[in-house]
């Protein structure tokens, strides 16, 4: 099954280019009015007084590089097929209705079908009296002793660099010049814990669980070797490792972060703490990025590229731009932390001893630890997987309390209380609010009534209150409110048992779920299966000794 939206193959980089020009925030793109299969987007505003910016290639590396057409950088950009460089005619096309007496700059990335493309593009515009100059990119150095290395996101630099020469009137021999020798600079590394997905193909995960490529190319060509491991900072150590190698102790550079594709944004805030905690990252004087700059589609990896500064080089990255993609450097911030004051201690009390109360207490938590697993899986088919997790986790707090002997255990209010203040710290997420509102209220209740019974059931009134769910909403609830309605109507234990067991068994039947993640579910994939916080509730009770 293929693992791309879109509607139809034939016409999806004609749509995309569309949507890319329509929702330009300048309004200055335009695409070249010529044959369907020759696409070609250029600046509105150019009126060829300055010399013309062209680069290309295939399509998938949006925003580039249509999203750097603009004021500043390119004047058009020619758009392949997905990962396939644009023809001849195409490159030609674009060089003829952009270019005036100034010249026409064309930025290259060193992949064998764009130098020939764009190559023999150049030689029949300079035929036809048109002048035209070439600077390719290979920026790449995940392999040190290749003889052509690729083009990756330096790329964009060479857009902004050349883009900013030309806007300040510079002549197409001085435009080359000073991009070629940037680009001489520029090195990029890249990694990816899986390759992209192309509109009609299969699903392929070829990067095996838990590994990743180094060097990965950015049409999912493999890396140069496989690392066995997906540790963030692990893989950021070893590309920062290779810039450093390849900037010799240069000071004062440029730090791109790019997102291939498919990392999230959690996952890009810890590649960037990784590489600004690095030794690369003491001589990193402008950032750019994190930030989706030259895509792989959705390739599931990053690439890191530097470039040591000048004042000039400075001056042109800095200069404003009229484009879509172009994210401004900014001077990364150092590590800040601000006072905060404390929160109140709400769980100071007076240990003491109770054995019954130990007894009840360690067995709620051994049940809730010893199932674990079990809980886990029957959320993994109606939740996120992590009742279980959750529930052993508050447990394992409460039996450290109780083991350092620091609970009031022979004071029911006080006990109630301090469950009800210290359990959503370790436990956290709703599951932990819940069970505070429960032990709170019960506390309160507690005082009033000198019945735990009665007590529970008020404090069960409070979670359903806040929590929204009542019997039959196929929740803990469905459990936990037929055990606590025995407890409190003086019914023998083996009743109370039987009732908390008879409820959590109720909620594999229901059809449906009134509160939680479960409430999302159709009646088919919750059929058969016993809501986890119920099955929870039900083995607390049944693991609690009789007397």
């Amino acid at each position: 099954m293929s693992h791309f939206f879109y509607d139809k193959k034939e016409t999806l980089i004609d749509d995309a280019l569309e949507g890319i020009i329509r929702t330009s925030p300048y309004g200055n793109l335009a695409r070249l009015k010529t044959d369907q299969e020759l696409r070609v987007v250029v600046r509105k505003d150019w009126d060829k007084s300055q010399v013309a910016i062209l680069s290309g290639g295939g399509s998938g590396h949006e925003p580039m590089h249509a999203g750097f057409v603009g004021k500043g950088m390119l004047t058009g950009a020619i758009c392949g097929d997905i990962f396939a460089s644009p023809g001849v005619d195409a490159v030609l096309s674009a060089i003829i209705n952009v270019t005036g007496d100034a010249g026409c700059l064309l930025i290259v990335k060193n992949y064998t079908g764009d130098r020939l493309n764009f190559g023999l593009a150049a030689e029949k515009a300079r035929a036809l009296g048109y002048d035209v100059g070439i600077v390719m990119v290979e920026d790449d150095i995940a392999l040190p002793d290749n003889p052509q290395p690729r083009g990756l996101s330096g790329t964009i630099l060479a857009h902004k660099i050349a883009g900013y020469a030309a806007s300040q009137g510079a002549s197409l021999k001085e435009v080359a010049r000073i991009t070629r020798a940037a680009l001489k600079k520029v090195a990029t590394i890249g990694v990816a814990l899986s390759s992209c997905h192309q509109p009609g193909a299969e699903d392929s995960e070829r990067v095996p669980a838990g590994k990743s490529e180094l060097g990965m190319g950015i049409h999912g060509e493999h890396g140069i070797i496989t690392l066995e491991t997906q540790n963030s900072r692990e893989i950021v150590t070893r590309l920062c490792d290779a810039l450093t190698e390849h900037l010799n102790k240069t000071s004062d550079i440029l730090l791109m972060i790019n997102n291939l594709g498919g990392f999230s944004v959690l996952e890009l805030a810890l590649v960037s703490q990784a590489v600004l905690d690095s030794p690369l990252g003491k001589h990193v004087r402008f950032l750019q990025g994190p930030a989706t700059l030259v895509s792989a589609l959705d390739m599931k990896g990053i690439s890191l590229t530097v470039l040591p500064l000048t004042a000039k080089l400075t001056e042109a990255l800095q200069a404003p731009v009229e484009v879509s993609g172009w994210v401004p450097l900014y001077t990364p911030s150092k590590m800040a932390w601000q006072k905060a004051k404390s929160l109140p201690d709400n769980t100071d009390v007076t240990p003491s001893d109770n054995a019954r109360v130990a007894a009840i207490l360690n067995a709620a938590c051994k049940a809730l630890t010893d199932n674990e697993d079990e809980l886990n899986s029957l959320d993994s088919h109606v939740g996120d997987g992590d009742t279980g997790s959750t529930l052993a986790t508050g447990a394992r707090f409460v039996r450290k309390a109780l083991k350092a002997g620091k609970l009031p255990l022979d004071d029911t209010p006080a006990l109630l209380r301090w469950l009800g203040e210290s359990i959503t710290t370790p436990m956290g997420g709703s599951g932990g609010v819940l069970l505070s509102l429960l032990f709170s209220a019960a506390a309160e209740g507690y005082e009033k009534d000198k019945d735990i019974g009665k007590s529970l059931l008020t404090g069960l009134e409070q979670m359903k209150k806040y929590g929204g769910a009542g019997p039959g909403d196929r929740t803990m609830i469905d459990a936990l409110q037929p055990a606590l309605e025995a407890l409190a109507g003086k019914k023998s234990w083996v009743n109370v048992v039987k009732a908390a067991k008879k409820g959590a068994e109720s909620t594999s039947k229901m059809q449906k779920a009134g509160a939680g993640r479960s409430s999302y579910l159709s009646a088919g994939s919750l059929k058969g299966h016993i809501d986890p916080g119920a099955k929870a509730v039900s083995e607390v009770f049944a693991a609690i000794p009789a007397k």
